[in-house]
């Protein structure tokens, strides 16, 4: 579900012969470079992914740099500070030790295109890292997934497939009842309308499914997200004011609920103020 922010604050500043940064505008008769290298930067009352709280209703930061080549391809990697695998701690015993991984790291490569003037096509992988320390016989959060994509305008449809385990998932109250090693999967269908005058709306609608983990009820682990909100640009910033909503089970023992009994993927406002670098 991304340190980076402080790299790419100090890579905006530099010049890198063949590779534009998003602000240089080149010149009229010069043609366009190559390269591109930029960056991004978040602050967000919440980190949410795939309508999931990852930060237990605590702001986040966020930040990353992209490299992309003219032909299509490109790399790029993120990162945001989590809190919903130390939140596990409570969980365990005195004499286990606890959870330490305060970061998600990602990182991804791809290539994508247009054909014609309105379609357009991607497809990559992506990995999920979670720096840190567990306890002997954790799951690894740790996550591969590949993706293809496809988009018409200003709406794609994108498909994810885990390679891996998904997150790490496992029963709320059996550690070894854990996801299949593969098969997990994420349809994500998005849409934006520019709405003039720096206005902007979003619509999100996605289904993930979990393939193998369940919760302490029986229930699966597999929902259904939305996102709808509004954007606005503002003096060299994106402001954004969504409401995430999902039918992911939360209650006490089902797979969505914490340890600190709160549902994750209950309906929320989410608030973010984003620049580009």
């Amino acid at each position: 579900m991304r340190k980076t922010m402080l790299a790419a604050a100090f890579l905006s500043a530099f010049t890198v012969p063949g590779i534009a940064f998003a602000e240089d505008a080149p010149k009229a008769d010069a043609p366009p470079p190559p390269y591109t290298l930029t960056g991004n930067m978040t602050l967000a009352s919440e980190y949410i992914y795939r309508g999931i709280g990852q930060t237990n209703r605590k702001p986040a930061i966020q930040g990353g740099i992209d490299f992309a080549h003219s032909s299509g391809f490109y790399v790029g990697t993120w990162a945001s500070n989590i809190s919903w695998l130390s939140d596990q701690s409570s969980a365990w015993t005195s004499s286990s030790p606890g959870i330490s991984a305060p970061i998600e790291w990602d990182f991804y490569g791809g290539f994508k295109n247009t054909i014609a003037d309105d379609f357009s096509y991607d497809v990559g992988v992506l990995t999920y890292y979670y720096p840190g320390t567990y306890p002997s016989g954790f799951v690894s959060p740790n996550t591969t997934e590949l993706y293809v994509a496809g988009g018409w305008k200003t709406v794609t449809l994108k498909y994810s497939y885990a390679v891996t385990n998904l997150f790490g998932a496992t029963s709320p109250t059996d550690a070894t009842q854990k996801a299949s090693d593969s098969g997990s999967y994420y349809v994500d269908l998005s849409g934006t309308y520019d709405l003039g005058e720096g206005f902007g709306v979003l619509g999100h609608v996605g289904y993930q499914k979990v393939k193998g983990a369940k919760g302490a009820d029986g229930s699966t682990a597999d929902y259904t997200d939305y996102k709808l909100g509004v954007t606005k640009d503002l003096l060299g910033f994106s402001l954004g004011l969504f409401y995430v909503g999902t039918n992911a089970k939360g209650d006490p023992g089902q797979f969505y609920h914490n340890a600190f009994d709160k549902d994750l993927g209950k309906g929320r406002a989410l608030f973010t103020i984003s620049k580009t670098l």
